[in-house]
């Protein structure tokens, strides 16, 4: 194919002359004389998952169905910035501009990097030789003329950051930062606010969302859009209505005081054109007792469409009505368009934890396709009030398993198989939306369920959605915040133990060993940091660790010599006992708390395991899914991932689980990492059928990106760290030459 390059002041474009040629001109005409950020639209990647529209999507075909099992590693780049700590979960999708990669490591460091060597330009530290770490799928590009920014967050501030050079743009905010838990509710000095994917930009406004803690008393997920040359605060969307806003009804009349959560973690996209963001917005806290927020409880689980410019309300669609299953919307709508009866129709595709796809006209938030409200379980813990019905989509069907039998129960042996009938007929289970129990109730597709914050794929040139989803049911079981008569009075090592077992070993093992990536081990935790630096961790909480200030309650002492194992005497008959829940004295002041109950979920985010700790459900465990959103129906679904330890001879891979997206390119490709078995592979985007795989040295938990360099077409993912290299790296993969 002839390749002409383009000389335009300083940039070199190389385009294909393929019948785009004339479109493709004209971009460079914009990028030359009027400044769009997206460089190439569809053929770049500037943008957190790719594009405003968070489509994943590349118009790319020089790696393609026929070539693509000829990828090679074309370099790797090693941060090295977490010597001797233990290793990092990177879950950065980077983004490419002007042949500079930007991207942040698992440390949470900063680094522009060269797209077609990986070689190092610059770097930033925010934590100023701090250890660092948390949660972080990105950073955000701007420019106008010369001046372009990076615009990052670390903790809980937002940065501008000269793209060329990696210093601080002194006139945003404060000495080029702004602290983001200003213009929240409560006291600066107490909340919980840490941004985890990155903002999206509409003209001269950077709109972000937030993690915010999901305990009693968390701050609300208010959207705030910021100038981007000055850092000030010009609009807020509150999440949580205010007297005489939309959705205020839905609410007990002074929750907005105190009640929190509805946030947007997971990122948001843009309808540049229209001048409309689109939020995908997460649940109320607490996430699985709601009895002091009786009512549907907008915007909670709601796809909300506000005026970009002013933050002003455009129309909401709720998927979940007064949420108790932490069902937060888990990724970024996607903005696809569709062929319905001939007509083309712009719309808003949102994946969810639940496995229901929601696919809603982009202008008015409607359906395209019939929605139920059925009837649903009601709770039966004191004070509680289920909403009596929730949506169900018709169309397309569930892309995650919803119900289950015993006959669904795993059977890797009889005593193993034996024990998980008896828990599960012991639990509360009756199908999807299944009210947690203080009996205890089984919950799938779970927390973990569906699929997660890596999100859909869409190609524009088929209206298909490529989703990876979970099976991962898991078991809820509320119990009442109160003292523990007697535990006071055992050693504090033993009161620090059953403290751990009751909220810490469902994530990091009742061994201590961790589980996956997600859940780190603390065997050993006095080698890795102090213990000042542990329990302000556990105080305030840490990625998708919630905090635990509330539980401790003068219980830090004991959990602290329980971690880092000062004392070791005789064991006590409450060892083994489920530590009671103290009572959540909220920093808010209301004056029902007194006599409100308050229950907290023990098991929340564990795994339902059999006796030996595999799977307690048969497989698969995770899939790919493509789906026609012109016809709501499924063109393949294929297991994703394999445990071969697990694996039956002559079945089918198991799937495995992960929360890393997938991309698609015109080239014909599915590309995605995602699963634990270190896998990163290609698929054919019309079959399912695999392609090319590589094992990685680490786990991709991660959404890959893929852009053009030099000539050159690459595909590029983050890699989680592991013992030999803590810090994680980026690997780029290209043709050979």
């Amino acid at each position: 194919m002839t390749i002409a390059k383009i000389m335009t002041g300083t940039r070199f474009f190389l385009i294909q002359q393929t019948s785009r040629y004339l479109s493709l001109f004209l971009c460079v005409a914009t990028l030359y004389y009027g400044c769009k950020p997206d460089r190439n639209k569809y053929r770049s990647w500037t943008i957190y998952k790719a594009d405003s529209e968070s489509s994943s999507y590349s118009e790319l075909s020089e790696i393609d169905k026929q070539n693509v099992n000829q990828l090679q590693v074309a370099w790797t780049f090693n941060p090295n910035d977490a010597v001797g700590l233990r290793p990092g979960n990177s879950e950065c999708n980077p983004i490419i501009v002007d042949n500079v990669m930007y991207a942040t490591s698992a440390r949470h460091r900063l680094y522009a990097i060269e797209a077609s060597t990986g070689k190092k330009i610059w770097s930033f530290d925010p934590f100023n030789g701090g250890k660092g770490g948390g949660i972080n799928r990105g950073v955000t590009y701007w420019e106008s003329g010369d001046d372009k920014r990076i615009l990052y967050t670390a903790g809980n501030n937002l940065f501008a950051q000269d793209a060329m050079t990696g210093a601080l743009i002194e006139e945003f905010g404060t000495g080029g930062k702004v602290n983001l838990k200003i213009g929240l509710r409560g006291d600066t000095a107490t909340i919980f606010v840490i941004p985890t994917s990155p903002g999206i930009v509409y003209r001269d406004l950077l709109i972000m969302g937030a993690e915010v803690s999901e305990l009693y008393g968390a701050e609300p997920g208010y959207i705030r859009a910021y100038n981007i040359r000055t850092g000030k605060l010009e609009w807020t969307f509150h999440t949580i209505p205010h007297p005489g806003e939309p959705g205020y009804e839905t609410w007990p009349k002074d929750a907005w005081k105190y009640a929190g959560g509805v946030n947007d973690w997971a990122g948001m996209s843009l309808d540049e054109k229209r001048g409309m963001v689109f939020l995908a917005l997460g649940s109320p806290s607490y996430d699985f007792y709601g009895a002091d927020r009786i009512g549907q409880n907008l915007f909670g689980n709601s796809v909300v469409a506000l005026d970009a410019g002013t933050g002003n309300y455009r129309w909401h669609f709720q998927t979940v009505h007064h949420d108790l299953w932490d069902y937060d919307l888990p990724a970024p709508p996607n903005l696809v368009t569709v062929n319905r009866n001939g007509k083309k129709i712009d719309a808003v595709a949102q994946t969810t934890k639940s496995g229901f796809l929601f696919v809603l006209d982009r202008e008015t938030g409607e359906s395209l396709f019939p929605i139920e409200e059925r009837k649903v379980p009601a709770s039966r813990v004191p004070g509680e009030e289920t909403w009596p019905t929730q949506p169900f989509p018709l169309k397309p069907l569930p892309y995650a398993r919803q119900h289950m039998t015993i006959d669904d129960l795993s059977n890797f042996s009889e005593p193993a198989h034996d024990s998980l009938v008896k828990r599960f007929n012991s639990l509360r289970y009756e199908g999807l939306f299944t009210p947690p129990d203080l009996d205890g109730t089984l919950m799938l597709p779970g927390t973990r369920g569906g699929s997660s914050w890596g999100g859909g794929a869409f190609d524009y040139s088929t209206s298909v959605l490529y989703v990876k989803s979970n099976d991962s049911p898991e078991i809820d079981h509320l119990q009442k915040v109160e003292a523990t008569p007697g535990l006071e009075e055992q050693p504090t090592y033993f009161q620090g133990k059953a403290i751990y077992m009751s909220y810490c070993a469902n994530c990091h093992g009742r061994d201590l060993k961790g589980f996956e990536s997600l859940y780190p081990p603390l065997i050993g935790i006095k080698d890795k940091m102090k213990k000042e630096e542990a329990l302000a961790k556990i105080r305030q909480g840490a990625g998708r660790m919630p905090a635990f200030a509330a539980i401790l309650q003068g219980k830090e002492k004991a959990i602290i010599e329980f971690l880092f194992e000062k004392e070791n005497t005789k064991p006590s008959q409450m060892e083994s006992e489920i530590f009671e829940i103290h009572a959540n004295k909220l920093s808010l002041e209301r004056t029902d708390s007194a006599d409100r109950p308050m229950y907290l979920n023990t098991t929340a985010y564990g795994h339902f395991l059999d006796i030996d700790g595999n799977p307690g459900i048969k497989p698969p465990w995770g899939t790919l899914n493509a789906i026609n959103l012109s016809t709501g129906e499924f063109v393949w679904k294929i297991p994703l991932g394999n445990h071969p330890e697990l694996q039956e001879v002559g079945a089918p891979q198991t799937g495995a689980a992960g929360s890393g997206g997938p991309i698609v390119t015109a080239g014909g490709l599915v590309f995605i990492g995602s699963t634990h078995d270190r896998k990163f592979r290609a698929f054919d985007k019309d079959t399912g059928d695999l392609l090319w795989e590589t094992t990685l040295p680490g786990i991709a938990n991660a959404t890959p990106c893929t852009y053009w360099s030099n000539g050159k077409q690459y595909v590029a993912v983050s890699v989680s760290g592991t013992v030999e290299n803590p810090s994680g790296n980026i690997i780029s993969f290209a043709l050979p030459e």
